[in-house]
This record gives C-alpha cells, structure tokens and sequence, in this order.
C-alpha cells in the first residue's frame, strides 16, 4: 500500500478526498468520516458533547473483527480456530492498526485538542488504531457491510499472512506463559495496580509477578499493552538466566 501524506486539516471535504482513493470507498455522508476522525479532546474543548469517535470505535472494532475473520475463514479452509485466532490477533493489534493508520495518513487527518495535541496523541498506537477503527464503523454505517469488507480487504492487502498461524510470531504475554509454564509449572500473575492522567490519555501499570518471587511493573495506554510491556520485561529475563526446569 502506497504511503500517503496530508496536511493537518480539519476540512471534512479534505480528509474525504485524501482518504477515499486509499480506502477505495466514496462516502455518501462524509460527515460520518468527519466524525470518524474527531477525537473525544477535541469534542471536549470546543463544547460539542459526544460528537467525537468513541461510538464509531466501538462499533468498528466489532466490524473489524468480523471483517479479518471472514477474510481468514475463506483464506485457510484447512486452519485450525486456535491457528486463525492467532492469526487475526496479529492483524487487528493496536500496533498494526496504528501502522495501517499510518500508512493511509490518519496522523494528518485527526482533530485533536490542545492537551491530547501537547501529549503526542497524535502519534499515540492507541488513538490511531481507535481512529481507524472509527473510520471502518463510518464505512459499515454509510455503505453495509459489503463496503466494509472491501475497505479491510483494500487495507490489509499487503499483510494477510500466506500460511496458517504456525509461522505468525506470539506476544510476549504468550510466550512468557509458555516460558513460565515450562519453568516453573505455573503461570504468572498480573495485577492492575492504577491509573494516571486524564480521562482521554489515562497511563495504566501493571505488576507481574513470575512463580519464583520475582516482579516487574511497566505502563502503557490500555492495561493489555502495559501487561504486555511487562511481559517483555519478564521474557527476557528468563531468556538470558539459567533458570532450571521443574521437574
């Protein structure tokens, strides 16, 4: 897919005509586009209530899901569901949907507040995935889902795997089950110990404690991105230290 850029714009008809060639979707109501790539900071400082994003994300993700689980299905007839769960936890990350945000140029389109601005929002994984997200939602409203379907197809076209989950690389949260597991017999526990920051930017961590004692925290922007930072954190402790197996 062909990288894209664009001036930061808050025109609808703007982002309508930057997007629509990429996503190969012409909207009908390009107000549902506008509203797709509105963030709730924004909404928040000029006093428009809810018209922001986070209805559309909610449905999007739905839709995605949906969307990359048919192109799956069709694609290996022969694959196992564990084999395409895998598969489609891949593609739809929040670190693949921010790359694909990316790539269609979403970081020039979205309308952020001053504070979400300030803070990097506008390059954050999460407020990108959650914008594309919006926009699929925008699509599936505006044309079926039909339309949705080829806009993921068009989207994904350049990453849809070539062979069953086997080769698809595991998360760290995944692997470090396996690793502990194989170590010590148990798996490791993970504890939300809070949150920090406003609403829209909140920073949560996570304490993770391995079978033998020992702990990590880490933060991220969701709980399951700060339990996977310290599942990093844990993996490669156990990969360079000769910890012996349970017998």
């Amino acid at each position: 897919m062909q990288n894209f850029d664009a001036p930061t714009n808050t025109d609808p008809a703007a982002a309508a005509k930057v997007l629509e060639p990429v996503l190969g979707y012409v909207f009908t109501k390009p107000a549902l586009l506008d509203l797709a790539l509105t963030h709730s900071s924004w909404a928040n400082e000029c006093g428009t209530g809810q018209n922001h994003n986070e209805r559309l994300e909610f449905l999007g993700d739905a839709v995605l899901e949906l969307c990359v689980s048919a192109q799956l299905y069709r694609r290996f007839p022969d694959a196992r569901e564990g084999e395409l769960t895998k598969m489609r936890a891949h593609l739809v990350s929040t670190v693949s949907l921010a790359e694909r945000a990316r790539k269609i140029g979403l970081v020039a389109l979205l309308k952020l507040g001053r504070g979400e601005e300030s803070q990097g929002g506008r390059n954050r994984d999460g407020v990108l995935s959650d914008a594309l997200e919006a926009v699929l939602a925008a699509v599936y409203e505006d044309g079926g889902f039909a339309a949705a379907q080829g806009v993921v197809a068009r989207l994904f076209a350049d990453r849809w795997p070539t062979a069953a989950s086997k080769t698809m690389p595991k998360d760290y949260k995944t692997r470090l089950q396996e690793a502990s597991q194989q170590r010590f017999g148990e798996a490791p526990l993970y504890t939300r110990m809070g949150s920090q920051g406003p609403e829209h930017a909140k920073i949560f961590e996570i304490a993770l404690r391995l079978p033998d004692g020992t702990e990590f925290a880490a933060t991220g922007s969701s709980c399951k991105k700060a339990e996977q930072n310290a599942a990093q954190q844990a993996l490669a402790v156990l990969e360079s230290t000769a910890i012996p197996k349970k017998n």
